[in-house]
């Protein structure tokens, strides 16, 4: 799992890095900063609640996709 922030939609309200601070954090201006790294499993309800509590809703979960059956592959 990986998320995205739109910083020209982020207004630095500061509820991702309250909610999740291990994954977002805050810059000199107030805005979040977020690590390019995968998001550790452990984490991802966390993220998604931080998602879901961001009043522009400028955080994307990006999600990888799901690996082909071996069925699919025929």
């Amino acid at each position: 799992m990986k998320a995205r922030i739109d910083l020209e939609r982020c207004c630095g309200h500061g509820r991702c890095y309250a909610l999740c601070p291990e994954v977002f954090a805050e810059d000199d201006d107030g805005y979040p900063i977020l690590s390019p790294l995968p998001i550790a499993e452990g984490l991802a309800d966390r993220v998604r609640r931080a998602a879901d509590n961001c009043p522009e809703a400028a955080i994307t979960i990006l999600t990888p996709p799901l690996p082909l059956s071996q069925e699919d592959e025929g």
